[in-house]
């Protein structure tokens, strides 16, 4: 348990290698000192997906943790903080980017990546790819970031629909990803938190294998935000394993 300006906070963070593949390249990090949240899923075959998950949410933790930063591409309708995230993203693109370009072993790895960061109340959240952010209140579940990949921006332009996307085969084909290119764009929006609402950030190793009414359910019937990340994770390995799985679960309780 730790605490924030406004709130008491819980957090749990779990990962696994789930029952396919023969490494895990997911990365995650809870830096609790500065209430930050970063969860990221490699790709590129062999160790590459691995180290560049890695060197996304190593680049993104130092970044953020300095007192001040070069701010890249900063925003005026967004806070300092919400820009310093934001430019950590881009910090991150140019690190993994650069690995590739100067080792020919590395070429086409690369990363997504989610990441929250608290303010006393106010959440700044960034993502690239298809690891997600959910905020449950009030017994539902509402997904706060969008998915980077063709399948999504296909039902975005109304080319399929919701349901066929489902069963696409072409659900894991990103159109953006950290390291890919020189330059990125990666999403972010802010907003205002309350007490006893619950945020879950993870990769599509959980999201592809549980459904959305199960996420609720285990989390609202877990003791902490500990045990809800284990079990999210021992779920998506009881529903096939299929890749990969990393969870990382933060309650905010207002403060007694």
């Amino acid at each position: 348990m730790i605490n924030g300006m406004q709130f008491s906070i819980d957090v749990g963070s779990a990962t696994d290698i789930g029952r396919v593949r023969k490494n895990n390249e997911d990365t995650f990090a809870v830096a609790q000192e500065i209430n930050l949240w970063v969860v990221s899923d490699g790709m590129g075959g062999e160790n590459h997906g691995e180290l560049a998950s890695a060197i996304a949410v190593e680049t993104m933790v130092a970044s953020c943790r300095q007192s001040s930063n070069s701010l890249q591409f900063p925003r005026a309708d967004i806070s300092e903080r919400g820009n310093r995230l934001l430019s950590a993203a881009h910090f991150a693109n140019q690190e993994i980017f650069n690995s590739a370009s100067q080792n020919s072993d590395h070429h086409g790895m690369g990363a997504t990546v989610v990441a929250a960061w608290l303010d006393k109340n106010r959440l700044s959240l960034v993502n690239v790819g298809d690891s997600r952010a959910y905020l449950l209140h009030s017994g539902q579940i509402e997904q706060l970031t969008a998915d980077h990949t063709l399948v999504a921006e296909q039902v975005r332009r109304g080319i399929i629909s919701p349901q066929q996307a489902l069963t696409n085969k072409l659900q894991n084909v990103l159109i953006r990803a950290l390291g890919v290119h020189a330059v990125v764009e990666p999403d972010i929006r802010e907003f205002e938190l309350n007490p006893n609402e619950t945020l879950l950030i993870c990769t599509d190793g959980l999201t592809r294998m549980v459904e959305d009414s199960k996420i609720v359910k285990t989390i609202l019937g877990a003791p902490s935000a500990q045990a809800a990340a284990d079990r999210l994770v021992s779920l998506a390995n009881e529903c096939g394993g299929q890749d990969n799985v990393t969870v990382i679960v933060v309650r905010f309780c207002a403060k007694s």
